[in-house]
């Protein structure tokens, strides 16, 4: 998800968004904790992209 793309959500679109993120950013680490993912660079793109969200939250 681009930063314009980020940008056109409504705020509450954008918290859920966040919670599903981290939702899948918590599923993401289990499951490489119990046997390596095939791409552990998902779990780098999901915490930035949670970053990104919660900044354009905190901007507004």
């Amino acid at each position: 998800m681009k930063i314009k793309d980020i940008r056109a959500l409504s705020t509450e679109e954008l918290r859920q968004q966040v919670a599903q993120e981290k939702e899948a950013l918590s599923r993401l680490k289990f499951a490489h904790a119990i046997s390596p993912i095939e791409n552990p660079m998902r779990i780098r793109t999901s915490r930035k992209l949670i970053a990104r969200m919660m900044t354009e939250l905190n901007a507004r």
